[in-house]
């Protein structure tokens, strides 16, 4: 079982891919992603999944470099975290909301279910698969 020190990174790595963009952070988050072709996103339309770290880094590049963006605020309940046995692998899931402006028009998710899964290399935790859903009710 993991200690609480490890714990907390994790929960930081989880919360930085997110927070980073509040302040444009880009060292921190592809030093938290997976910088190779098996880094995994789905998002809730399925013409934005995003397959290997390249072309993740060219979107993030092209959407949140951009000016016209700038992320206000952002906030993660009812996370659930898990570690593997090994303690090399973990996985996560929460509710979401997600915040920006957009040339200043506000934008961004509520409610939104993500998932994801971390895996400790080089003694760093660092996330191999993100997936964010919409809850639909009947």
């Amino acid at each position: 079982m993991i200690n609480d020190k490890e714990r907390l990174e994790i929960i930081q790595v989880i919360h930085d891919a997110i927070g980073w963009a509040l302040n444009k952070d880009f060292d921190r988050l592809y030093s938290i992603m997976a910088n190779d072709e098996d880094f995994f996103i789905f998002h809730p339309d399925s013409r934005s999944t995003i397959r290997g770290f390249e072309a993740f880094r060219q979107m993030a590049e092209r959407v949140f470099r951009n000016d016209s963006f700038k992320a206000t605020d952002y906030a993660v309940r009812d996370l659930l975290l898990n570690v593997s046995t090994s303690e090399s692998c973990a996985w996560w899931s929460c509710m979401l909301d997600d915040h920006y402006k957009w040339d200043g028009v506000p934008g961004g998710w509520d409610n939104v279910r993500w998932t994801g899964t971390l895996e400790k290399r080089n003694d760093h935790w660092i996330i191999v698969q993100m997936h964010f859903s919409f809850p639909k009710e009947p």
